[in-house]
């Protein structure tokens, strides 16, 4: 993953992040966030930094422990922490990876996903996984000279999952029907994520996490 790509991806994460803090709202004495976005906003950052860093690093022991709660000042917190990553990035600071995509990531994701199945939270453990897939899927691009992102006004922008998925396909990384496999997980981590709970059971997730472990260590190169 080159620098233009890590720049590209921590600005995506602050943008998720400034999406979160529009969802505020009062219920007399409590200001809360959307929950689902909150969530989704908090593992995609852990995962980016987990990857960037390490475990040991302290951006990602106090990104785990300081933005855990659905609280406006909880997401400005992480707001703030992945501006300092990016300032690492942007001057150069950024001297050491965990091998920036590696297969015991995507195994420690889905391991966290498990867990959370487990303990009967269907939801989370399918935005887990979700993100798992999506990260895998962008390290191939990464491997095999497939742009992540498009230009619109000037600017570089992420390519969603499902333009990824299609143009992975369309280089020849893995089939036509991968990709509709991949299509239908990436439908459930979606569901997920807007809280659309109802559209899939805890059987579907469970198959959910079999699947994108099976396709990770299938086309991990």
């Amino acid at each position: 993953m080159n620098l233009t790509s890590l720049i590209a991806r921590v600005e995506e994460l602050i943008t998720m992040g400034e999406a979160v803090l529009k969802t505020e709202t009062k219920n007399g004495q409590f200001i809360r966030v959307d929950l689902v976005l909150f969530y989704e906003f908090r593992s995609a950052s852990i995962s980016f930094i987990l990857k960037l860093f390490g475990s040991s690093h302290p951006y990602f022991i106090d990104f785990s422990e300081k933005v855990n709660d659905a609280q406006p000042s909880t997401t400005k917190r992480g707001i703030g922490m992945l501006a300092a990553v990016k300032g690492e990035i942007v001057q150069g600071w950024l001297t050491t990876t965990r091998g920036l995509i590696s297969a015991d990531i995507f195994a420690d994701l889905l391991e966290m996903a498990e867990h959370q199945l487990s303990e009967g939270y269907k939801d989370p453990a399918a935005i887990l996984a979700g993100t798992a897939l999506e990260q895998h899927l962008r390290s191939l691009c990464e491997t095999n000279d497939v742009d992540t992102t498009f230009e619109k006004d000037g600017k570089r922008i992420p390519k969603k999952a499902d333009v990824v998925n299609a143009d992975l396909c369309k280089a020849g990384v893995y089939t036509k029907i991968d990709q509709k496999n991949v299509t239908h997980l990436l439908g459930i981590r979606n569901n997920a994520a807007h809280g659309e709970f109802e559209q899939y059971d805890t059987n579907q997730v469970k198959f959910m996490i079999a699947a994108v472990s099976d396709f990770i260590s299938r086309t991990n190169t």
